[in-house]
This record gives structure tokens, C-alpha cells and sequence, in this order.
């Protein structure tokens, strides 16, 4: 059930964040990184790595964001 979540959790993250890679939409990314901590913390607390590793990826994918455009932009 953790790991169904942590995918719900990833997919609706990704929906925020691939938007976000536009030019002044990176605000984006700091809506979707709470909900990508909350699909972490779900698909560790799962028996399965597949929800957390989907959400660790689009994490990755926020974060890199943010820093190229230096937090805000």
C-alpha cells in the first residue's frame, strides 16, 4: 500500500515539476518538494523500492532545477 502511494505521490510531483522546468515556473518546484518528501517517507516505510526510487528520481529532478536557476527563477 506505501509503495502504491509513493507512485500516486511521484506521479502527481511530476505533473508540478515538469512544468516547472520553464523559465520563471521554477516556483513550481517548491510546491512539488513536499509532496515528493511525503512519497519518499511512504515508499520507505513500503516493502518494495519502486514508489521511493520514482520519487527520489523526480526529487532529483526538482532540486537540479532549482539550483541551475538559483532558487527562485
Amino acid at each position: 500500500m506505501g509503495n502504491l502511494l509513493a507512485y500516486l505521490f511521484g506521479l502527481i510531483s511530476l505533473v508540478i515539476v515538469i512544468p516547472a522546468q520553464i523559465p520563471f515556473l521554477g516556483w513550481g518546484n517548491w510546491i512539488a518538494l513536499p509532496v515528493i518528501v511525503c512519497g519518499v517517507i511512504c515508499g520507505a516505510l513500503s516493502s518494495s523500492d519502486g514508489g521511493r526510487n520514482f520519487c527520489l528520481v523526480v526529487l532529483l529532478i526538482a532540486v537540479v532545477r532549482l539550483s541551475l536557476g538559483g532558487g527562485v527563477i
